[in-house]
């Protein structure tokens, strides 16, 4: 094994090993790449370019699915928003944006005989 290889490739997080190394299948799969070759787990007798193409590919489908969890952190965010400013009334919403309510105007009284 060569210097320093043992400390590379781990999981950040345990737990998602499993799931990677599915994902991984999964990936090749679809590409139609021939896991058969594949002996518990050493995927050393697939060509380079076949490897290249799972990794790849999977990095893509992460970053999609990171921005779209994004996308829907930041949706989430303005739908409370909304839904925090739309809870007030409108004479709470209009002092929270420094308006001064309208005096009601006051009757005048009109000159008799006209």
């Amino acid at each position: 094994m060569a210097q320093g290889s043992d400390r590379s490739n781990r999981a950040l997080i345990v737990q998602a090993a499993g799931v990677l190394d599915q994902f991984k299948y999964e990936v090749a799969y679809e590409l139609g790449i021939d896991t058969s070759k594949i002996q518990s787990g050493y995927w050393g007798d697939l060509p380079s370019r076949d490897c290249g193409a799972v990794g790849g590919h999977m990095v893509r489908r992460m970053i999609a699915a990171a921005e779209q969890a994004l996308i829907d952190q930041a949706a989430a965010g303005v739908r409370a928003g909304f839904a925090q400013a739309l809870q007030g009334t409108p004479m709470q919403l209009n002092r929270q944006a420094g308006v001064q309510p309208a005096t009601a105007a006051q009757p005048t009284s009109t000159p008799t005989g006209f």
